[in-house]
């Protein structure tokens, strides 16, 4: 019995074609023919100012911290319960995370007690789109008005994601994406800053390009470039922005394929998980997934560990999720310690993702619910 792997990269036929193009226009470094068409796809698509293509999310976060001059004892408000990216991107600069619980049913930053997190030393507020669904973003965005903070959306999971009919990523005045190999469209690591405020253009442009002018001398603005501001090298190689723009063309397809994944799971789990106290995805009625994942949170750790060695024996591949950030070593070291984010601590470790990607054909799909539903927690 072959092994059903969490996840397998997709490739669309198109992306070498795309390749060889942009090796014969003897332009495979930054911002190339390729890049730039993914830039426009994306601020045409999400109807914003500016669409800087990185090499990474974890590049496109760190851009926002510079743009927004984070220092030295800053700090930034961010859910425990993500990647050490959205983290590390901010301490880098000197910040300190300040960790929020997460809500118990979309598993992303409860924004009932944000407002108790902030202080005269916050500078920014990072909420993360769980699993592709919407944060409360009205009632954060409220907050974050109300103390003069701005928002960047931490939106690895959420590209095509909607929250009240408007794309995910286009709230806070930056949104970072992820094209990785395990995300919806990918190049295998890549990402994407979108400036949604006018204001950052100028700079986030010069940020991009190792703190120089260089994009103005392109254009031909001015007659030579030069160090300008900090910055670093965060333009992608033309060659992955070939193999993106090719998942871009394929945009309705993927995601269709990755709605009839997560639909099959919902619907044929959905008495299953009623009968053994196991919880599904909640997405709330203003709130459209991205797809980006399916997961189940089990009623004990003991379960998700039973419920994972189960799967392994019949050669399907379930994982577990993030940590607490508030509980890792270097959380620790900011203060982090048992009992500080309940919802998280609880979530973290009976949480199991299951095999997603979109070459699962209804075979595949049926082993693995026949699997799960085989199991009693």
């Amino acid at each position: 019995m072959p092994l059903i792997p969490f996840n397998r990269p997709h490739t669309v036929g198109t992306e070498f074609g795309y390749i060889s193009e942009a090796i014969a226009a003897m332009h495979i470094s930054g911002d190339g023919r390729f890049t730039q068409r993914c830039s426009g796809f994306l601020e045409e698509l999400l109807d914003v100012p500016r669409a800087l293509l990185t090499t990474s999310c974890t590049h496109a976060l760190e851009m926002s911290a510079l743009l927004l001059d984070i220092q030295p004892g800053d700090e930034v408000v961010l859910p425990s319960f993500t990647f050490v990216s959205t983290a590390n991107a901010f301490v880098l600069r000197g910040a300190k995370p300040v960790f929020a619980d997460i809500r118990p049913d979309t598993l992303n930053m409860d924004e009932r007690g944000l407002e108790r997190l902030l202080s005269p030393r916050t500078k920014a507020i990072v909420p993360v789109h769980y699993a592709g669904i919407g944060c409360e973003m009205d009632a954060i965005l409220k907050t974050a008005k109300k103390a003069g903070v701005p928002v960047v959306e931490d939106n690895a999971h959420g590209f095509l994601g909607k929250y009240r009919g408007k794309y995910l990523g286009t709230f806070g005045a930056l949104s970072a994406l992820s094209f990785h190999e395990t995300k919806n469209f990918s190049c295998g690591e890549g990402g994407a800053l979108l400036v949604n405020d006018p204001r950052y253009l100028e700079r986030a442009e010069i940020i991009r390009e190792k703190g120089t002018d260089r994009s103005k001398f392109f254009r031909g603005e001015v007659d030579k470039y030069t160090w300008q501001d900090l910055g670093s090298s965060y333009l992608p190689s033309d060659i992955l922005a070939a193999f993106l723009f090719a998942q871009f063309e394929a945009k309705e397809t993927i995601h269709a394929e990755r709605r009839r994944v997560w639909e099959y799971y919902h619907s044929r789990l959905r008495d299953w998980a009623g009968r053994n106290g196991v919880s599904l995805p909640f997405v709330p009625e203003h709130c459209t997934p991205s797809y980006f994942m399916y997961y189940l949170v089990l009623p004990s750790p003991e379960s998700r560990k039973a419920l994972i060695r189960h799967l392994a024996e019949r050669e399907i591949q379930g994982v577990f999720h993030y940590l607490p950030l508030h509980l890792s070593p270097m959380g620790r070291k900011f203060g982090g310690k048992e009992g500080n984010c309940p919802v998280t601590e609880g979530i973290s470790e009976r949480l199991l993702r299951l095999p997603f990607f979109i070459d699962l054909n209804e075979s595949d799909l049926g082993r693995i619910v026949e699997g799960i539903v085989e199991f009693s927690p």
